[in-house]
């Protein structure tokens, strides 16, 4: 038995032509639902395969799978976005209709809900921006700017062997003290540069290394809603931020434009 698997919902236009990808079966061909001017995007999946039971038994038992049908779903996503040039409220993973009946009744239903987001939605884009720290860089511009720090590092050479030593460790963790301190106040301060070049932000998780596979800690996970004439400037604030920031051991990477799951 078919369902609908449904991944967005987009402002109807007659120029809109069809999309050239296959389903998240791999398989089905993707179809549009019209309500007044709203336009559901979907595709036919087995019920038995895509049933919420069924996912969350994959979830548990074939990570695999999951993540190649979340790829699949975002890319659907993305190629309407970008082919029709339009807003798109995303649907998340494994939202499912039986019938095309049940989908328009919901596109009844929530139209002015719908209206009301794409309108907010219209003409703006999301943009990720992560921020990654190399605290030795950090550690040794703080230390290197640090009129105090490199008073007491010079008293410290001139104790004698040994006692040097006890004076040296505490400076140490003191420097790491600052190191801390200074990857829980930047943050603030890179929403506040950028908050005037975009409409809304949001500070997402902050993903261990494990999930980001980098070697440097991640001390940033912002998403942003930028207008799309906005673009430009955006991204040259960004990388005045690396400019700046990027010499005392911070790097920054952007990445979009996304569909807005940050922000409906």
């Amino acid at each position: 038995m078919k369902g609908l698997y449904l991944y967005g919902i987009y402002p109807f236009s007659v120029k809109q032509k069809k999309l050239n990808i296959k389903g998240i079966d791999g398989a089905g061909k993707i179809n549009f639902l019209r309500y007044k001017d709203i336009e559901a995007v979907f595709s036919e999946v087995e019920l038995k395969e895509f049933s919420s039971k069924e996912i969350h038994r994959r979830a548990m038992e074939d990570l695999e799978w999951i993540k190649n049908k979340a790829v699949a779903h975002e890319k659907i996503i993305e190629t309407a976005m970008k082919d029709f040039n339009i807003s798109i409220i995303p649907m998340k993973f494994g939202t499912i209709f039986k019938t095309r009946k049940n989908l328009l009744i919901s596109l009844k239903e929530n139209y002015a809900k719908f209206k009301e987001l794409l309108e907010k939605l219209k003409n703006k884009e999301e943009w990720a921006l992560k921020v990654y720290a190399d605290t030795a860089i950090l550690a040794s511009a703080i230390k290197s700017n640090s009129s105090i720090f490199q008073k007491k590092m010079k008293e410290a050479n001139s104790l004698p062997s040994g006692k040097d030593y006890f004076v040296k460790k505490e400076l140490e963790e003191t420097a790491l003290s600052e190191v801390q301190t200074t990857l829980s106040n930047y943050p603030s301060i890179f929403f506040k540069v950028l908050e005037s070049l975009v409409e809304k932000k949001k500070e997402n998780k902050i993903l261990g290394k494990e999930l980001t596979q980098k070697n440097d800690p991640m001390v940033f996970n912002g998403a942003f809603l930028v207008k799309k004439e906005g673009t430009k400037e955006f991204l040259e604030g960004i990388k005045k931020l690396q400019t700046e920031f990027g010499k005392i051991g911070f790097i920054f990477e952007s990445s979009g434009p996304w569909p807005p799951y940050n922000f409906v």
